[in-house]
């Protein structure tokens, strides 16, 4: 599934939709390149869980958690050197209870469960694309509920 996001605002109100639909369990994928509206999208799926406070990038942090509806764990890989250090900060233990935002997923793929949800973000000069796929049923559900 692809959508156009013509500017910021849009790309938040993907995140709030994706979180209205979202459920325990859920692990999102997010590439892009740097700039690309990754956080800019965490930043609506906060706003879609009821998460009081602001959603920043976790790049020098790792992994940010926030209380909400589900708590979200929201985590940037871009720093990371190998997968143990996920294991060390627990990012598994938080994928299976809330909703898992990860970005620069693709620098560690091995760490992502069989169903996720994946979303690639690209410039497009005017906007952005959201690329949306599914890995697994009950993230293909989502995906089709987007729809």
């Amino acid at each position: 599934m692809q959508i156009h996001l013509p500017n910021a605002e849009a790309t938040v109100a993907l995140g709030q939709r994706v979180a209205e639909l979202a459920y325990p369990g859920l692990v999102v994928a997010l590439r892009g390149e740097l700039g690309g509206g990754k956080t800019t999208f965490a930043q609506g799926v906060g706003r879609g869980l009821g998460v009081q406070g602001r959603v920043s990038s976790p790049t020098f942090i790792i992994l940010a958690l926030h209380s909400g509806r589900l708590t979200l764990a929201h985590a940037d890989l871009y720093r990371l050197c190998d997968a143990e250090e996920l294991v060390e900060l627990g990012l598994d233990e938080h994928m299976e209870q809330g909703v898992a935002l990860i970005e620069w997923a693709e620098r560690f793929p091995e760490v992502l469960p069989a169903d996720h949800l994946e979303i690639h973000l690209q410039d497009e000069g005017e906007g952005r694309r959201a690329t949306l796929s599914a890995t697994g049923p009950r993230a293909q559900g989502l995906l089709e509920s987007l729809g």
